[in-house]
């Protein structure tokens, strides 16, 4: 199971969550739908390299990432969209693209978006793509000590991009 890792973290920290299972979907806005909770919600991770180094890049599924905003917010130099080579040996436990936003536990630095820190609860994928975990989003900032910044814009009806 994907997930264990995580839960097992999860519980070692005395956090509360529940697991959502859902049809399998695998882009941010289908496991929304899948699962019933809105796209600004539910968390996506996007994998960035900042100056050579992978990240996660955190926002919700509603939303697409802004690159300038996450090289101002950040001080990189080089920000870029990773590519799954990059990144797929850094999650082995993990179905490819739902990773979970613990980049603490794969040592990589996590840039959450101001928005879901905004909200009460965080949504996001548990390592496969049929399943969720949703839990506070004050336990999860205490575990993953993200920084918190501006990186999200409202996704474009025509857009393809992340």
């Amino acid at each position: 199971m994907p997930a264990r890792k995580l839960k097992e973290f999860l519980d070692a920290n005395e956090v509360k969550y529940i697991t959502i299972t859902h049809s399998r979907a695998y882009t941010a806005q289908e496991v929304a739908a899948s699962a019933h909770i809105k796209g600004k919600e539910l968390a996506k991770v996007v994998m960035v390299v900042l100056d050579g180094d992978l990240a996660m890049a955190v926002l919700p599924a509603s939303c697409q990432i802004d690159f300038d905003l996450l090289q101002q917010a950040s001080g990189a130099s080089s920000v870029r969209l990773a590519t799954e080579a990059e990144f797929q040996e850094k999650f082995p436990e993990c179905e490819t693209g739902a990773m979970p936003p613990f980049g603490n536990l794969y040592g990589m630095d996590v840039y959450v978006a101001e928005e879901l820190a905004r909200d009460e609860e965080i949504a996001f994928n548990a390592g496969s793509h049929t399943e969720l975990i949703r839990m506070e989003y004050r336990d999860f900032e205490r575990l993953v000590r993200p920084k918190v910044v501006r990186i999200a814009v409202r996704r474009q009806a025509a857009s393809g991009s992340t």
